[in-house]
């Protein structure tokens, strides 16, 4: 039929992602298909002025190059439509290994689809030539579709991962994921003035809040050897993902595409990340979680100390504003959920908690020249155990407990 021709014709054109329909999606969603206004210069200016005062503080506080490039930070307030475009662009290579992942998966197992999954084709040609044709030309055009959709589908996923993550993030690390090597910090500022409103927390204290933790994030981060672990095991979790075609194809197979049901079940599938997963995590992701699990603990604890240390003086409601922000991010809702657990980053209060207690520890025995040495050499790193026993990370990097 010609509209299937061109629809194959246009699907086959679009890569391994679909990024101009993530692109319409992400900025769908994340506006709600309004118009937005400009960002104000005065916003501009005020961002400017804090981040200046943020980096010089948590460069004191932690000894760590804020800078990653050697020239000036930046943060910089965003619309979520700039913030949408910013964070597909940098999230691209991860879906892309997904996308890689997944494409092993796509061609049907003998039997699938024919309706005698215990059955191959050839042995039910021998049983009934006819029925064998059919099962073959069935598996064929579902496994062919399959093919084409799976880019669209991860299309879809990814601008609806992102759209919704711009309608309530403040900054670029909500999630701790590296991204490209830059000194200019993308933060959302009407979704941080509309968060302050409804607790009734002062403007400039949030706004120096998120510009601490957004700086000690970048520093942390932009350590080298940090920067190329996480990067690594990050990009390993997602290109370990095991296809499950069954799971996608048995769904698009009740679908009749000839009716307006069937129609409005493929769209409803789009929406449905699962459904495109469809697969449990592999034995290589188990073995890779606990480690991302260590290096993202780590970070997030030294993070809220450095915050504590450094925020509690300089910011007069520091402890409103702190008790407001970890209440938002431990109340994420089963997207949020998603997205971490799509890139191995579930940041519950469990991870949290554990992070704190690491580097509660460290100082506890060894105080500012143990914790010190948590990002000076790659060997320094903590090992999951490690992680759960301060005193054994110590005791490896030869400091007294």
């Amino acid at each position: 039929m010609p509209f299937f021709s061109d629809l194959a014709r246009m699907l086959g054109q679009q890569g391994p992602v679909a990024w101009e329909a993530a692109r319409q999606l992400a900025h769908s969603i994340a506006t709600g298909g309004q118009s937005e206004p400009n960002v104000d210069p005065l916003d501009r200016i005020s961002f400017e002025q804090l981040a200046r005062v943020a980096e010089l503080q948590v460069a004191n506080a932690t000894g760590l190059a804020t800078s990653v490039t050697g020239r000036g930070l930046q943060v910089v307030p965003v619309t979520r439509t700039q913030w949408v475009s910013e964070t597909l662009d940098a999230y691209r290579p991860l879906f892309e290994r997904l996308a890689g992942s997944l494409g092993s998966g796509t061609t049907l197992p003998p039997g699938a689809g024919s309706g005698h999954p215990s059955l191959g084709s050839d042995e039910l040609a021998l049983n009934d030539p006819e029925l064998g044709d059919e099962a073959d030309q069935s598996a064929a055009w579902l496994s062919g579709l399959m093919q084409m959709l799976t880019p669209m589908m991860l299309g879809m996923t990814a601008g609806s991962m992102v759209g919704h993550l711009a309608t309530r993030s403040f900054g670029q690390y909500d999630l701790p994921i590296p991204r490209q090597a830059s000194d200019t910090i993308h933060v959302l500022v009407g979704n941080l003035d509309a968060f302050g409103a409804e607790w009734t927390i002062e403007r400039d204290d949030l706004r120096l809040w998120l510009c601490l933790h957004e700086v000690v994030h970048h520093a942390v981060i932009g350590v080298p050897h940090v920067r190329e672990r996480l990067t690594s095991l990050i990009e390993r979790y997602v290109a370990g993902f095991e296809a499950d075609p069954n799971a996608l194809e048995d769904r698009i197979g009740e679908l009749d595409p000839m009716s307006m049901e069937g129609m409005a079940g493929f769209q409803s599938l789009f929406n449905d990340p699962e459904a495109l997963l469809g697969a449990a995590q592999s034995a290589t992701q188990r073995e890779l979680l606990p480690q991302i699990e260590a290096l993202v603990c780590a970070i997030v604890g030294y993070v809220d100390h450095i915050m504590d240390k450094v925020g509690g003086p300089l910011i007069s409601g520091y402890g409103m504003v702190t008790e407001a922000m970890r209440r938002r991010r431990v109340e994420s809702g089963d997207a949020d959920r998603f997205v971490e657990r799509l890139f191995g980053l579930e940041l519950t209060q469990e991870r949290y908690d554990r992070g704190a207690a690491f580097v509660d520890g460290i100082v506890e025995r060894a105080g500012a020249a143990g914790l010190e040495r948590l990002w000076r050499d790659e060997r320094d790193l903590p090992t999951p155990n490690e992680v759960d026993a301060p005193g054994l990370w110590l005791a490896r990097i030869d400091l007294p407990a």
